[in-house]
């Protein structure tokens, strides 16, 4: 593996952990370019883990450029060729971030106290971290497919793509906690290092671009 790649897996461990799913009463699915999350959720709506899934997702960085339709209704019509009926359904299809995607599953199911957030591997730690800011009070857990990186990347966006956005999903994790938009993270040392040094290889284009990358980045870290 060259140097890049461990240094981006370093990224990848780090933005992937604590994926984890108990019963609950709604899975929500996060819209994405990866339809492989929806194959996901459903194996786990198909397993009893809830009885109704919520899919929710607008028109992303990615999805523009990849499909017409919105990232729910894509999925959507995904999870009815696997087999999950009509009155499981929920669609949402405005959400542009995470923060929206929860902000809006909440306001359609105020009621619920306990789901699990289904999501791409790298996007665990960003959900995670939204979820206290956007719906207090809700005992969710957040899931995702267990897939191997590099070799499991997605063909959508290929591992150049992924690690430019893992890049940005760190930057975020850094940077939002002081805009009010997640909660802290203590981000370990061997972590920002690993982040330098893909910036410095050229992987920017995810970066948040009002907030410019540089060494002075190493808030939360510990």
């Amino acid at each position: 593996m060259t140097l890049t790649l461990q240094h981006a897996a370093t990224l990848w461990d780090f933005l992937s952990a604590g994926r984890r799913h108990r019963p609950c009463e709604l899975i929500v699915v996060c819209g994405s370019y990866d339809l492989r999350v929806c194959d996901y959720a459903c194996a786990l709506l198909h397993e009893g883990v809830a009885p109704r899934m919520l899919i929710t997702g607008g028109t992303g960085n990615w999805t523009r450029h990849l499909w017409q339709d919105r990232e729910a209704t894509v999925f959507a019509e995904r999870a009815r060729s696997l087999g999950v009926a009509e009155e499981q359904l929920l669609i949402e299809p405005r959400a542009g971030n995470f923060a929206e995607n929860i902000a809006f599953a909440r306001a359609l199911c105020p009621q619920v106290r306990r789901a699990t957030f289904v999501t791409k591997p790298n996007s665990i730690r960003r959900v995670q971290l939204t979820l206290p800011i956007q719906w207090p009070g809700l005992d969710a857990t957040v899931d995702a497919p267990d897939f191997a990186f590099p070799s499991e990347a997605s063909q959508q966006v290929g591992v150049l793509g992924l690690i430019d956005e893992m890049v940005g999903d760190l930057h975020r994790i850094l940077r939002y906690p002081e805009r009010g938009y997640q909660v802290a993270l203590a981000v370990p040392d061997a972590v920002l290092l690993a982040w330098r040094y893909l910036i410095v290889q050229g992987f920017d284009r995810h970066l948040i671009p009002d907030a410019p990358a540089s060494n002075g980045d190493a808030s939360g870290a510990g």
